[in-house]
């Protein structure tokens, strides 16, 4: 029986036999637009919904110190424009295309500079951090379609960077391990304050999803008894209000995180996003080790779609195999955001490929 994305979902993230596995796509601006220029997409046409896509996100916070703090222009160039935003970080950005921003200079480097520069705005509610309208107009969206729809946005590791960089983070991990506690809890109270609004008035959703880029190749930023004293304490608070709402929690980091796993499943954590291969991430072994307490989202190298390669992606999706005919649960997706060099038949076909393969694992597997 054909199932909605909400029921797909749902039963995924219980690691518990559906119709086949949800999809999700993320594709670049860049990579769009090239597919819309070849004719395979019509002008304006929402991407995630051409290749039925079964969950949708909103209602990303606003977590910047200084919301009345206006934005300077520090140096501006034909290629990048350098800025001091209202956390008092200096960024440059590149204008010609999408990049993470280069860390310039910070005005926290400290516990000193958080106190006095920072936490004073981060303790109180301010209706400004919540887009409402977005996530009202984000979840009838999903509900029109019963698309699984969850609230998105970023946890305490992401939101302290902005902050104080991850330098002056990491070192305060190492010498001032209670100024980053501090943070992390404040800024846990914070996200939880002000989501307690947004549920309130706009409803709530059908799961959680934080973003947290916890780690690098082969190394994730802290050892696992920094995860567990400073920043799980955090996770753990968000994921129980979670749960307590009914909901379940999708935790997304780039970069290879299995050393915080266990901490992360002990916070609270229900399905692990999204397993970058190239950064030292293992499926088969991260199922063989948590597949009987989580499920999994990703993990297939997205390398084999930027070359094209078909027989190179059914042997990824050999990873697919072994998690559903082990009985787990499994988000279709490649380990990363997928750049302009894939072309439009290889998605196709990613998708399609992987639709099938699991509808005929899962028509024999019974829980």
């Amino acid at each position: 029986m054909e199932l909605t994305s909400i029921e797909r979902m749902t039963l995924t993230l219980e690691r518990r036999t559906v119709d086949h596995v949800p999809v999700a796509v993320s594709p670049w601006g860049a990579t769009v637009e090239r597919w819309r220029r070849e004719g395979h997409l019509a002008q304006g046409e929402d991407v995630s919904q051409h290749f039925g896509q079964d969950l949708c996100s909103g209602g990303w916070l606003n977590g910047t110190a200084d919301l009345d703090f206006p934005g300077e222009v520090l140096e501006e160039t034909d290629e990048t424009i350098l800025t001091r935003d209202g956390n008092g970080a200096v960024l440059r950005r590149h204008k010609l295309h999408d990049s993470t921003p280069e860390h310039v200079d910070f005005a926290v480097k400290d516990r000193a500079g958080w106190e006095a520069k920072i936490k004073p705005f981060l303790v109180e509610l301010d209706r400004r951090r919540i887009p409402f309208e977005g996530y009202r107009n984000a979840k009838k969206y999903a509900a029109e379609r019963q698309r699984y729809f969850t609230w998105s946005g970023v946890a305490p590791f992401e939101q302290m960077h902005p902050i104080c960089g991850h330098e002056y983070m990491l070192m305060g991990m190492g010498l001032d391990p209670e100024w980053v506690q501090d943070m992390v809890n404040t800024l846990a109270d914070l996200t939880i304050r002000h989501l307690e609004v947004l549920f309130e008035e706009e409803g709530l959703p059908d799961g959680m999803f934080f973003y947290e880029d916890m780690g690098f190749k082969e190394r994730p930023f802290m050892s696992p008894g920094m995860y567990r004293d400073i920043l799980q304490p955090g996770h753990a608070k968000l994921f129980e209000f979670a749960h307590n709402l009914g909901l379940k929690v999708i935790v997304h980091s780039c970069g290879y995180v299995e050393p915080l796993v266990p901490g992360l499943i002990e916070a609270g954590m229900d399905c692990l996003q999204a397993m970058e291969v190239k950064a030292g991430m293992d499926l088969y072994k991260l199922f063989d080790r948590f597949g009987d307490r989580i499920a999994f989202y990703g993990g297939l190298d997205v390398r084999t779609l930027i070359d094209n390669d078909r027989p190179a992606i059914d042997r990824e999706l050999g990873k697919m195999r072994y998690v559903l005919e082990h009985g787990g649960g499994f988000v279709l997706h490649s380990d990363h955001s997928e750049p302009p060099e894939v072309d439009y038949e290889t998605m196709r076909y990613f998708v399609d490929r992987g639709r099938e393969v699991s509808a005929a694992i899962m028509a024999g597997r019974s829980d």
